[in-house]
C-alpha cells in the first residue's frame, strides 16, 4: 500500500470511529458491537505505525494520553467566561424575571438547565479539527488542558464545521466512576476525593494525560464562545445546533414561558436530583431570545440575561464528642470525627470525615464543638464547620500525635503528601489490617476469616503474618471463644481451600501499594507466575497494557525486599498456588463467539457454575460484563430469582438466556 492509499484508507477509517464514538458516547445508541469497533481500531493502529507521518490530532489513536506534560501553559479566552450571580430562593429567581423583563419591551421566554457540579471548560475547534481544550481559570486566564481533554470519548475530535468555533460546557465525574476512584485509592492507600467535583477537577490537572485518560471524566456542552457564524436566534436553537454538530448537551434542558414553570422546574430537580448520575448543584436559568441577551448585557462580574439558583446544602447540627485516629494498611493516619448520632441526607451519621491535620486546623473544629454535617457530593458524611458561638470554653483543641497511635512510632510524611504515615513495617494495627485485606473477598477470599476473626488471632498471639494463617492448627483455634467444631473444621477448610486460588488474588492480598484487584489481575496474566514477577523490571512492567508508572515502581520496589522475598518462599513451601489459571483471553475472529462485542448482564444465583466464573469465561470469549441491564445490554443470563434485572430485559426486549442455554452457548 502506498501513502496515498493508506490516507485514503486512514481518513476512512477516521470517519467511520470518530461516528461510532459519537453513537456509543454521545447519543448512548451504539449501532455495532465493540468487537467492529475495536477490530476498525486496530487497523487504524497498525496504518499509523506504518505510516507515522500521517497521524493527526483528531484521529481516536490519539485519546489515549501522550507523554507527561513538564506543566500547564497560560491560556487568554478571547471573550471572558463569566461567572453567574446567584440565586438562592424563589424571592431571588422572580426578582431575576422581573429585572430581565423590565430590561426589554418583549416578551420573554427562558431556558432552564440543570447546574453540572464540575469544571467549566472551552473548546476551539479550527478547521474542524479540536486544536485546544482550556479551563475557566478567573473567567479571563485559563490553563491549557488539551491533552487531557482528548482523553475524553464524548469530546468529539473533530466535527463538520470547517470555520474557528469556540464551545463551552462543564467537566465532571460520574457518581459510578468517583466511588470506582475512591474504592481504587483506598486499596491504594491514597487519600480519598472529598466529592465528584474535586475529583473531576484533581482529573484534568494531572501532568499525565494516561491518568486523565483512567478517570472516566464526561462532558455536557452548553454555549458558544466565539463563532464566525451564528445563525440561530435563540439559546434553544443553540442547544439543538450544538447536537447536530455533534456536542454533548445534556438532555433535561427545559424551555419555560413564566416564572411559574421555572420555579416548577426548579422544585422538580431538588426532588429528582439524587436520581441523576451525576452531581449537580443548582439549575441555570437563561433567558431564551439571543438579541435580548444582548440587549440586556452584563455587570461587571455576570451577564443580566442568566443567573444560577443554587440547591440548599442539606446540613444539619451535631455534637463532636471524640476525634478517632486509625492506622491504615499503608499506614495513613486518618482522623474520623464521632459525632452524636444525627440524621441527614436519609441515613443516621455518627462518623464523619476529617480527612487529615491541616483540615482540621483550617477549620478550627475542636472535641467538644457543635458542628455541622453534610454528605459530600450526597455521599460521604464530612463535617463543614464549626460553630464558634456555641462554646462555652470546654471544647479541647485537637492536634495529631507525633508518634502512631497504635506502635508508637514517628510519624512522618512521605513527600509531597498531606497524610501522616506510620512507617513501621511491624506496626500491629498496619498489621492487622494487611490481614484483613489479605483474607478479603477480591483477595484471597478466605470465608469465616472475617474482621472480628482476624482481630481475635491476633489478640491471642495465633497470627502476626500472611503465612500464620496457613499454619494455624485446630486445636488451638478450639481453645478460642466462639469458636466451635463445625466452625473451626470449616474455617480449616476455606484457609486449605484458598492455597489453589489464581496469582492475581494473593498479588493483590498482598497488598502492594498502587496495585488494586484490577492491576493485580492485569500484571497476573501477562507475567504468569511469581517467579517472572519477582523478577521483572520497571521497564518490563510499563509496557503492560493500563500499569503505569507509579505502580510499575511500586512492584519493583516491594518485591526487592528482603522480607518480601522470606515471606514469598514461606507461602510456596506452605503450598500455596504462585501461577495464574485465569483464561487467556481469546482473539475472536468474524465473531464467532456469541459474546464477541456484547455486552452481558449475570443475574439470579447460578446453580453450576459461579458468576465469578461466569464472568471470566464471557470475558475471554470477547464480550463485556456489567452489573445493570440498559438498552446497551445485548444479553442478559438469568438464573434463580432474577428479579428487577430480568423484567427490565424483558421491558426492553433483551435476548434472555437461562443458565442451559448459557452453559451450551460456552460449549459451542
Amino acid at each position: 500500500m502506498d501513502k496515498a492509499q493508506a490516507q485514503e484508507k486512514i481518513d476512512s477509517l477516521k470517519e467511520m470511529l470518530n461516528q461510532y464514538a459519537y453513537e456509543y458516547y454521545v447519543l448512548d445508541n451504539p449501532t455495532v458491537p465493540d468487537s467492529e469497533y475495536d477490530q476498525k481500531l486496530h487497523e487504524l493502529l497498525k496504518l499509523e505505525e506504518e505510516f507515522p507521518e500521517l497521524i493527526t490530532a483528531d484521529s481516536p489513536t490519539q485519546r489515549v494520553g501522550g507523554a507527561p506534560l513538564e506543566g500547564f501553559t497560560k491560556v487568554q479566552h478571547t471573550i471572558p467566561m463569566l461567572s453567574l450571580g446567584n440565586a438562592f430562593d424563589e424571592q431571588d429567581l422572580r426578582d431575576f424575571a422581573r429585572r430581565a423583563s423590565q430590561g426589554t419591551n418583549k416578551d420573554l421566554s427562558y431556558v432552564c438547565e440543570l447546574k453540572i457540579d464540575g469544571l467549566a471548560i472551552s473548546l476551539i475547534y479550527e478547521d474542524g479539527k479540536f486544536v485546544r481544550g482550556a479551563t475557566r481559570g478567573d473567567g479571563t486566564t485559563g490553563e491549557d488542558i488539551t491533552s487531557n481533554l482528548r482523553t475524553i470519548k464524548s469530546i468529539p475530535l473533530s466535527i463538520k464545521e470547517k470555520r474557528r468555533i469556540e464551545v463551552r460546557g462543564e467537566c465532571y465525574m460520574p457518581h459510578q466512576s468517583f466511588i470506582a476512584l475512591n474504592k481504587q485509592r483506598e486499596e491504594n492507600g491514597e487519600e480519598l476525593f472529598a466529592n465528584p467535583r474535586n475529583a473531576a477537577a484533581g482529573s484534568l490537572r494531572q501532568l499525565d494525560p494516561k491518568i486523565a485518560a483512567s478517570r472516566n471524566l464526561d462532558v455536557f456542552l452548553y454555549a458558544i464562545g466565539e463563532w464566525e457564524a451564528d445563525p440561530v436566534s435563540s439559546h434553544s436553537e443553540r442547544l439543538k445546533q450544538l447536537k447536530e454538530l455533534g456536542f454533548k448537551i445534556n438532555p433535561e434542558w427545559k424551555k419555560c414561558h413564566s416564572i411559574e414553570e421555572i420555579l416548577e422546574y426548579v422544585e422538580f430537580w431538588t426532588k429528582e436530583r439524587p436520581n441523576l448520575s451525576y452531581e449537580i448543584d443548582g439549575i441555570v436559568i437563561k433567558v431564551d431570545d439571543l438579541a435580548v441577551q444582548e440587549e440586556l448585557g452584563f455587570t461587571v462580574k455576570s451577564p443580566r440575561w442568566a443567573i444560577a439558583y443554587k440547591f440548599p446544602a442539606e446540613e444539619v447540627v451535631t455534637k463532636l464528642r471524640d476525634i478517632e485516629l486509625s492506622v491504615g494498611r499503608t499506614g495513613v493516619i486518618t482522623p474520623t470525627a464521632i459525632l452524636d448520632p444525627v440524621r441527614v441526607a436519609g441515613t443516621t451519621v455518627q462518623r464523619a470525615s476529617l480527612h487529615n491535620e491541616d483540615l482540621i486546623r483550617a477549620k478550627d473544629i475542636r472535641i467538644g464543638d457543635t458542628v455541622v454535617i453534610k454528605k459530600a457530593g450526597d455521599i460521604i458524611p464530612e463535617v463543614v464547620r464549626a460553630i464558634p458561638e456555641n462554646r462555652n470554653g470546654e471544647e479541647q483543641p485537637f492536634s495529631m500525635p507525633k508518634e502512631c497511635p497504635a506502635c508508637g512510632s514517628e510519624l512522618v510524611r512521605l513527600g509531597e503528601e498531606v497524610a501522616l504515615r506510620c512507617i513501621n513495617p511491624s506496626c500491629p494495627a498496619q498489621l492487622k489490617e494487611g490481614l484483613i485485606h489479605f483474607v478479603s473477598r477480591n483477595a484471597m477470599n478466605i470465608d469465616g476469616l472475617g474482621e472480628k476473626v482476624i482481630h481475635q488471632l491476633f489478640q491471642e498471639g495465633l497470627i502476626h503474618t500472611i503465612a500464620d494463617i496457613y499454619r494455624l492448627e485446630r486445636d488451638e483455634l478450639l481453645k478460642l471463644e466462639r469458636m466451635g467444631e463445625k466452625s473451626v473444621d470449616n474455617l480449616l477448610q476455606a484457609i486449605e481451600a484458598s492455597k489453589e486460588n489464581s496469582l492475581e488474588r494473593l498479588l493483590f492480598g498482598l497488598g502492594i501499594r498502587f496495585i488494586g484487584a484490577k492491576a493485580a489481575k492485569t500484571i497476573a496474566a501477562e507475567f504468569e507466575t511469581m517467579d517472572r514477577l519477582q523478577q521483572a523490571t520497571f521497564d518490563e512492567l510499563i509496557a503492560v497494557d493500563e500499569i503505569g508508572d507509579k505502580m510499575a515502581d511500586s512492584v519493583v520496589q516491594y518485591f526487592s525486599e528482603e522480607e518480601v522475598a522470606d515471606l514469598i518462599a514461606e507461602l510456596k513451601e506452605l503450598q500455596l498456588n504462585m501461577a495464574y489459571k485465569g483464561p487467556k483471553r481469546v482473539e475472536v475472529e468474524g465473531g464467532s463467539s456469541p459474546f464477541a462485542g456484547k455486552t452481558v448482564v449475570l443475574t439470579g444465583k447460578m446453580e453450576k457454575m459461579p458468576r465469578p466464573e461466569a464472568k471470566e469465561r464471557i470475558e475471554a470469549l470477547g464480550g463485556k460484563v456489567t452489573g445493570s441491564v440498559s438498552k446497551k445490554t445485548d444479553i442478559v443470563i438469568a438464573g434463580e430469582d432474577a428479579g428487577s434485572k430480568y423484567d427490565k430485559a424483558v421491558e426492553l426486549g433483551i435476548t434472555i438466556w437461562d443458565e442451559e442455554q448459557f452453559l451450551q452457548m460456552l460449549e459451542g
